[in-house]
């Protein structure tokens, strides 16, 4: 799996506004998996990935491993 790099944040942007991210050359089995559990949750895939990714934060805070969040 690769990750586009994202450029800095242009100035007079505001850090509240909402960004974009492409994934390429994400395997179609994850996709697959990915699709069926956000079905079985009846959420979307982003809601399943942003819940994922804000569990897996809170574990990394828990840890001291990141700052606390908002």
């Amino acid at each position: 799996m690769s990750f586009a790099t994202v450029p800095a944040m242009p100035k007079g942007k505001d850090q509240d506004e909402p960004g974009v991210w492409n994934f390429r050359e994400v395997p179609r089995d994850v996709i697959v998996k990915a699709k069926i559990e956000a079905a079985l949750g009846s959420k979307s895939v982003k809601a399943l990935l942003m819940d994922l990714v804000e569990a897996h934060w809170q574990e990394l805070e828990k840890k001291g491993l990141l700052p606390k969040g908002k």
